[in-house]
């Protein structure tokens, strides 16, 4: 039987401050109720978060898996985010084409190593709020930052 997904899937780390608002942000945009929201700090440290993603992995690097479960991460994450929100369609389609994919990518590169610090200054990680059972969150129901 063949496996079906959301048409987007979003995995992000709750206990981050930072990603907790930035995912705050795109969930509170016209089209967001489309999207599976999933927090990964809420698993196990070793259940894996979707087929070929371990949880270390969702949480040291943004990821989303579109409908046929193809796993995308970094700034092109962001693009395929962006690409199905009502008002950010537009340049969601833009972001992903190349040479600006490949850019956006870069860019994100170059946030990771300086993401720790960061963190550190909006507050460092935290203990995420519950989830429901089939693993979506609500960042909005988080205390604010």
């Amino acid at each position: 039987m063949e496996q079906t997904f959301p048409a987007l899937t979003v995995f992000y780390d709750g206990a981050c401050p930072l990603c907790a608002r930035e995912i705050a942000f795109y969930r509170r945009r016209k089209g967001a109720d489309r999207l599976r929201w999933m927090d990964v700090a809420q698993l196990a440290p070793d259940q894996d978060v979707a087929p070929g993603l371990a949880r270390a992995n969702a949480l040291a690097r943004f990821h989303v898996m579109d409908a046929q479960g193809k796993l995308i991460s970094g700034g092109r994450a962001f693009a395929e985010i962006m690409a199905r929100l009502d008002g950010f369609r537009i340049i969601g389609r833009v972001l992903r084409r190349e040479p600006l994919a490949s850019l956006l990518d870069g860019a994100y590169a170059m946030f990771l190593p300086i993401r720790p610090q960061l963190q550190r200054l909006f507050g460092g990680r935290r203990e995420p709020a519950p989830c429901t059972d089939d693993g979506a969150c609500d960042p909005a129901s988080k205390r604010r930052d």
